[in-house]
This record gives structure tokens, sequence and C-alpha cells, in this order.
């Protein structure tokens, strides 16, 4: 039976010192705000819970307030003491936790969202973990860096072991116990049913809740005092998690309940209402318009696309803009259909068609469901790996990105050809996020697409195939590289990419 208990309570009851805790969210999305602010306060003024492990699989966290401080969701756990380990997906939303992960004071470690996501539902099914060839060749791989961020986590050594499953090299991700599942729900009734009809995203709700369920652990959910209701007054279909996996129930306020970082409740988010796309404002004339411009050039009829964060997001605006149809927008966050949402409202999705699971959406991407993906281009080097993942000290994560780009046909990856005046083509990646040796073995076509110029992935490296109109090769393209690429038929880049109306690219 669910206990109604305030924040406070449910800490001192069920959160103990050493635990495993999951947090669902995505973002800024489905955010168990409430709870982790009262985690990092019983820490500060009692000094417990210290020592936890925390996972979660996609990015979580917050903007920063009037200050300039970092606030917001996972950000709260980042006090010295009150984490011993973290295993993520994504951190760039946390840099109170990667400033801990830096110095060396937590075992910090990166695992593809995904599978992340997917082994959740291994946990809660007493299942031993999860099998899969997705890292192999990158620096998630035991025989490159085994996902360890920090020499804390070199000292506990890899989660991640290398198998021989029939003759082919895979990846087994273990199973271990959720101690504590933190979730945000919609709605809740007396009984601790929770549904999600005001969510954008769904993130790995159930799985969590049932992974700490069936590990003999517990699972407090957050909602808003207003969405607290009667048993029964719950329309069914929206019930995402049943009450029987629910041990306290905590009311919090709105500040603790955004549908994102950007929105506290739009309902094209949710799928309740549908606005029309021309609503949408048309991207300014930049670097950033013309790149995603030259990647919606690569869209098919009846492609299913996925687009990662950043600079991909602006592909969508260009879909809607030109007014293109006949394919499907995806994000790994579970939403199909409609346009990817962009900033601080990333994760979710205005008119989506159908919002899953995220787990049950990498399930569609790790088997090759994607025509074509557009992620981001930080780093690449003159074999074609890319790294999005760790640059000097900042670790940002791999996210949902191995995944995509490891099971994808075509993947284009987007970004300008230089940042702040600094290469991005470079000899050696620091981290290698994508593995072009990797996508040679598959078989997969593969972009590098600039505002300057675009590569092409072959068997020998990187080749330049097309350069902006009344650009130098030699002063504009190589003088900004740290290797040569290989140079054989060079075409100017469309002239339409790069004039402030619309391209036609419906027709």
């Amino acid at each position: 039976m669910a206990k109604l208990m305030t924040a406070e309570e449910a800490v001192k009851a069920y959160i103990k010192d050493g635990m495993t805790i999951a947090t669902n969210g995505f973002v800024g999305a489905v955010q168990p705000e409430g709870m982790m602010r009262a985690i990092q306060k019983s820490f500060l003024e009692e000094g417990t819970p210290r020592d936890l492990t925390l996972v979660h699989a996609a990015g979580q966290g917050g903007g920063a307030d009037a200050e300039g401080n970092v606030v917001g969701q996972v950000n709260h756990l980042g006090e010295e003491g009150l984490l011993k380990k973290i295993i993520a997906g994504h951190y760039s939303l946390a840099p109170r936790i990667q400033k801990l992960a830096l110095e060396n004071k937590i075992a910090a470690y990166n695992m593809p969202q995904g599978c992340i996501s997917e082994l959740f539902r291994e946990i809660a099914a007493g299942r031993p973990g999860l099998l899969t060839h997705v890292g192999l060749n990158t620096f998630v791989d035991p025989d490159l860096e085994g996902g360890m961020l920090n020499d804390k986590a070199r000292e506990e050594g890899s989660y991640v072991k290398k198998v021989n499953f029939n003759g082919e090299e895979k990846l087994f991700y273990p199973s271990f116990p959720i101690d504590v599942a933190l979730i945000h729900a919609s709605y809740v009734d007396t009984q601790g049913n929770c549904s999600l009809e005001e969510e954008g995203t769904l993130a790995d709700i159930l799985p969590i809740a049932q992974a700490a369920y069936t590990s003999g652990g517990k699972v407090i959910v957050t909602v808003e005092k207003s969405h607290y209701v009667e048993y029964g007054s719950l329309d069914t279909r929206f019930v995402q998690v049943p009450g029987i996996y629910i041990a306290a129930i905590v009311l919090v306020d709105s500040d603790c309940a955004k549908q994102t970082n950007g929105s506290y409740h739009n309902e094209a988010f949710s799928g309740e209402k549908r606005i029309p796309m021309s609503a949408m404002e048309p991207m300014k004339m930049n670097a950033r318009k013309i790149i995603a411009r030259r990647c919606a050039m690569e869209l098919k009829a009846g492609a299913v696309v996925n687009l990662g964060i950043g600079m991909p997001e602006g592909v969508a605006n260009i879909v809607a803009e030109e007014g293109i149809e006949g394919m499907v927008l995806t994000t790994e966050s579970g939403t199909i259909g409609g346009v990817p949402a962009s900033g601080g409202d990333f994760g979710v999705t205005t008119n989506p068609d159908t919002i899953l699971h995220q787990s049950f959406q990498f399930d569609f991407y790790d088997g090759g469901g994607l025509d074509i993906a557009f992620l981001g281009l930080a780093q690449c080097d003159s074999h074609g790996n890319i790294n999005v993942s760790k640059f000097g000290p900042k670790i940002a994560g791999c996210g949902g990105f191995i995944n995509i780009t490891q099971n994808t046909p075509v993947v284009v990856f987007c970004g300008t050809f230089t940042v702040k005046g600094k290469n991005k083509f470079l000899k050696d990646v620091e981290q290698i996020t994508f593995s072009a040796d990797f996508a040679n073995k598959t078989g997969q076509k593969v972009l590098y697409v600039t505002e300057c110029c675009v590569f092409k992935l072959t068997k020998e490296g990187v080749e330049l195939i097309e350069v902006a109109p009344g650009l130098d090769i030699e002063k504009d393209i190589l003088a900004h590289m740290d290797f040569k690429p290989i140079i054989k038929d060079v075409k100017v880049m469309d002239e339409r990419i790069f004039k402030d109306e619309i391209m036609g690219l419906a027709k």
C-alpha cells in the first residue's frame, strides 16, 4: 500500500547510506526534482544518505539560476560524500557531478544510454544482464577504456565485459540490484497508480520502477499537489506505473513539476493538442541553418529519422520550414512523428504521433529500424572516428550516440567546421565515440557536414567531396585541418543552401 509522505520523510524511511538509486528523466522532463532536493537537504543537514550509487540512462540536469549557479535534478546530488559512484549515459547537464568525477571524488562510468535503459528491463526480469554489440570498438569497449572516466572507476574495474558468443565478439552489461527508484508522474491516485498524460516523454519510468520492486527495493513517486486524486478517477489508458509498485507518494509544488526545463505544460508536447506547424519560427540565416539545410538534402521519402541533440535539432526546423512530408522524425526519448523540440525543451516533440518507453525505442534503434540519423560533430580524425563524449576537462558523455550510430545504415554528422577558432578535424580524437572501423565493417554510409564543406567516410579514410561556393580548398579548408583528407572529385555545395529563401526541398 503506497504511503503518503513528505519528501523528507521518504528520504529518512527509504534511502540509506550505500544504496543504489535509479532516477527517471530525460534532460528536464519527468524529473523527480522534489526528491533530489530532499536528498541534498538531508545530506547537508544530517550527513546522510551518503556513499550512494546513482544510475540513470538519459542525461538529466537543469539550467542556471539568477546567480549563474547550476541547479536542478541530479545536480542536487553533486555534494562531496553524497555519491560514491555514478553510472550514467550523459553528463553535460550535470556539471556539479562532472566536477566530482574530474576531481576523482566519485567513481564515474559512462555507458550508452540505450544499453542502460535496456538493462533496467533485464534487472526487472531477474536476468543476468544485457548482451549486445553496442559499444564495440568505442571507448566503452574494455579493449579501449571500458567506459571508465577516472582513476576511482579504474580501481573498481569496468562494468562492461567483452565476451565471445557464437563465434562473435559481444559486450555484456551485467545486472545489479536497484534499491530505490525515483520517478515523477502527471497524476497519482490514493492507491499509487501513476498516469503520465501531461508528459512529453515516459523515459524509463516503468522499467526502473519494476527493477527496484523486483530487486526488493522501493519506488518513490513525486506528483504536483493538485494532481493527487482519488482512486478510480484516473483513465486506466494513461496509467504507466501501477500502484502495487509504489512505496511512497510525495506531493510537490509546481516548480518541482515542470514538463521540461523550458516549459511548465505545453499540450502540444504531450499530445493533448496539436498546433499548426506554421506557428514554428523559421531559423535565422546562419551557419547552423546552412548545415541543417545540407543535412536535410539527405532525407528520402518514407524515411524513419533520428535527430541528436545540438546542431542536428536544426534539421527539424528545416523540415517544418520547407514543408517536407513523407518521413517520420523520432527521438531516443521515445517520440515518433511530429517535430522534435530543441533548447530547454529537448527530449520532447511538438505534435508527436505516439510516445514510447525509451527502452522500446532503443530496441527499435539497435535492431536497425532507422533509415538515417543526424548526430553532432564535435571532433573528427583522419580515420573518420568521431568524439562527442570527452573534451579535455569536460565530460559530456555518449548518450544515445553509440546505439544510434552503430545501427543506422546512413549516418550524417553535422557541426561547424571549426569552433572558436580551433580545429575540429584532428589527427586523432580524444575519445572514440563513433568507430569508423566498425562503420566500414558494417558497410554504413557516413557523411560529415559543415557550413564550409562536406566529407564522406571511405575505407581509406575521410574524403572531401563538397566545398561551399567561393571557398579556396587550400586556404579555407586544408589550412584549418590537422590532417589532409582524400581529395578526388570535389563539387560545389548547392547554392540554394546559402540563400535566405525557401529551398524548395519539399519538391
